[in-house]
């Protein structure tokens, strides 16, 4: 997916808006947190410097606004995961899948690094109910034992942790010990039985 350039044409203020976000999402994962500026925003979208502040109010509220819809585009991933969960039977790998994706594809570990460097952690808090619906749904596959609850926490903390370092250094990595591309997550795929398994003894 690249940045398109295109002609300059009327829209209304929800496409315009909508139309800038994705823009600015393209320049995140393409070019990093420094390419999301209202010039680079405009210019892709051909509307005016003048116009895009008009929609964002200055180049921290377009960076604010992309940051959020991001969110919600992670909180709406992991929740189709915890709905997936509960009624597919290979739902443990596809959780693994799915989580990856928008860690990777979905752009949610470039977005996870920005917020952390540009100290904007407020925003994770959106993400609460996502995680903790995530929890649940974890729960309700992993057999009762006296310590599942903290194995459940290790499954839901392993996989998305290994999701956001796969995605910002993953493909270096994976280069430099000449695996394939979905090295990391057939890792993660082949541990979780083991983790979901309650202990022997």
């Amino acid at each position: 997916m690249t940045v398109s350039y295109t002609k300059r044409r009327k829209r209304s203020a929800t496409e315009a808006r909508d139309e800038a976000l994705t823009a600015a999402r393209i320049l995140l994962l393409e070019q990093g947190p420094a390419a999301v500026t209202l010039a680079n925003v405009g210019r892709a979208i051909a509307m005016s410097h003048t116009n895009v502040i008009h929609h964002f109010g200055s180049a921290g509220g377009l960076q604010t606004a992309l940051m959020e819809a991001m969110i919600r585009d992670l909180a709406d991933a992991l929740g189709e995961a915890v709905s997936a969960l509960y009624v597919d039977a290979e739902a443990p790998t596809r959780l693994v899948d799915r989580v990856f994706d928008a860690f990777g594809k979905g752009g949610a570990g470039q977005l996870a690094a920005w917020l952390v460097l540009a100290r904007e952690l407020d925003h994770f808090d959106s993400l609460e109910q996502a995680v903790a619906d995530l929890v649940a749904a974890v729960r309700a596959r992993v057999p009762d034992s006296p310590d599942s609850e903290a194995r459940i926490r290790n499954i839901v903390l392993l996989i998305a942790v290994c999701a956001f370092g796969d995605a910002l250094i993953g493909p270096h990595l994976r280069r430099m010990l000449g695996q394939e591309t979905g090295a990391t997550r057939e890792l993660i795929a082949q541990i979780l039985p083991l983790l979901i398994a309650p202990p022997r003894g």
